[in-house]
């Protein structure tokens, strides 16, 4: 007897519950981790601690915290036989994601416990996973760039070595505690697309960088990662606040896409989004370009009124990172370094109780077909 279902599925497993998480949560417009809201770890925690939190399920004490921020610190290196051979991969008219997924699944190249699934290596494996992130980032740029890759500063956090192996200078202290809060951030969002792959993956009991590397072809998706990059561009393309009128207006009137709107669980706004508009405001007149927050509150308030869409993360983040003198293109990787933090969490609780995923699919094909030969067959 054939089995045939006939309950519908949602595109998308769009209100599927798929399994049960303590890592983070979203209710309405509250997002916590770990029992905790994004905004009070956002303007009181840094992502160290944060990622520490999401691992353990418990803030750190003052030593726990010291040692984790140490191991950290000791693993942000390369191996140099890694860095020779990441300066062979192209560089050049390349995807940033794409290469940094192929850096990721060489971190497994050079590690000796890459096949240990012992809880003990995973979270030696997740600790390097997490340190390294900003360094292979940031050593892609310098390559494309055609610069040797500098090497992390020891003792300081992953914010500070990423803007400062991003620039090769000292990074200003307000710059990396807005670029920490937005670790923060993005640290771990339930089961968002990225998330749901590294369990899947982690579910078949593969190891950690497999994980990873599936979380990291998933954030590759531009409905997925790649929006803050498409409103700093889209930004760019309208170039002045007035134009900025006319744009959205005949958006609206045309029932074009606007980037950065909208968001499939969070029905009554984003609340990382009110945190980065706070942001956008300060640093895009820091830096003397007040102009793209005026045009990004332009553009919120309008669609606001228009349409009801509230801006999601990626609205603002775009604009505080541009005011960084982050390349558009590293958007999304950034996003990942901070993301791995989310994603190993993930990882640790499928590990912890673990049933391969193995959903089923609902036919919609033919049946009862039989075969012929093929003089008898016509096109």
């Amino acid at each position: 007897m054939v089995e045939i279902y006939t309950a519908a599925v949602d595109k998308g497993l769009e209100g599927v519950v798929a399994c049960t998480t303590a890592v983070s949560s979203i209710m309405d417009v509250t997002l916590c981790y770990r029992g905790y809201t994004v905004e009070d770890l956002a303007e009181n925690s840094h992502f160290e601690e944060t990622a520490f939190l999401l691992w353990n399920d418990k803030l750190p004490t003052a030593t726990e915290l010291e040692s984790f921020k140490s191991e950290i610190s000791e693993s942000m290196s390369l191996d140099p036989q890694l860095i020779e051979v990441i300066k062979k991969i192209p560089a050049k008219d390349v995807h940033p994601m794409a290469w940094l997924r192929t850096a990721v699944s060489l971190l497994a190249h050079f590690d000796s416990e890459a096949q240990d699934n012992s809880v003990e290596a995973n979270r030696r494996k997740a600790t390097r996973l997490l340190a390294r992130m900003g360094t292979l980032i940031t050593a892609f740029e310098s390559l494309r760039q055609g610069r040797e890759p500098l090497s992390p500063v020891k003792g300081k956090s992953l914010a500070w070595n990423f803007l400062y192996m991003l620039t090769g200078k000292e990074p200003d202290a307000e710059m990396v505690k807005v670029f920490d809060i937005c670790l923060v951030l993005h640290a771990d969002h339930e089961l968002n697309c990225s998330a749901f792959a590294t369990r899947v993956t982690a579910s078949s009991l593969s190891d950690m960088h497999s994980a990873i590397v599936s979380a990291i072809g998933a954030l590759k998706g531009p409905l997925h990662g790649g929006a803050n990059e498409q409103v700093m561009l889209m930004l760019k393309q309208i170039g002045t606040v007035e134009q900025a009128r006319r744009f959205v207006k005949d958006a609206l009137a045309n029932k074009e896409k606007i980037m950065g709107f909208g968001h499939r669980v969070y029905k009554h706004g984003d609340p990382r989004a009110a945190i980065l508009k706070k942001m956008s405001e300060k640093l895009t007149n820091k830096i003397g370009e007040g102009h793209w927050y005026e045009m990004s509150s332009l553009i919120d308030d309008t669609v606001q009124n228009e349409k009801g869409l509230l801006p999601n993360v990626d609205f603002y983040s775009a604009t505080v990172y541009y005011s960084m003198g982050i390349p558009i293109d590293l958007y999304t990787p950034i996003f990942a370094a901070s993301r791995i933090s989310g994603w190993v969490a993930h990882a640790f609780e499928q590990y912890a109780n673990n049933r391969i995923y193995r959903p089923r699919g609902q036919w919609v094909g033919r049946q009862g077909l039989k075969y012929t030969q093929i003089e008898q067959r016509r096109g």
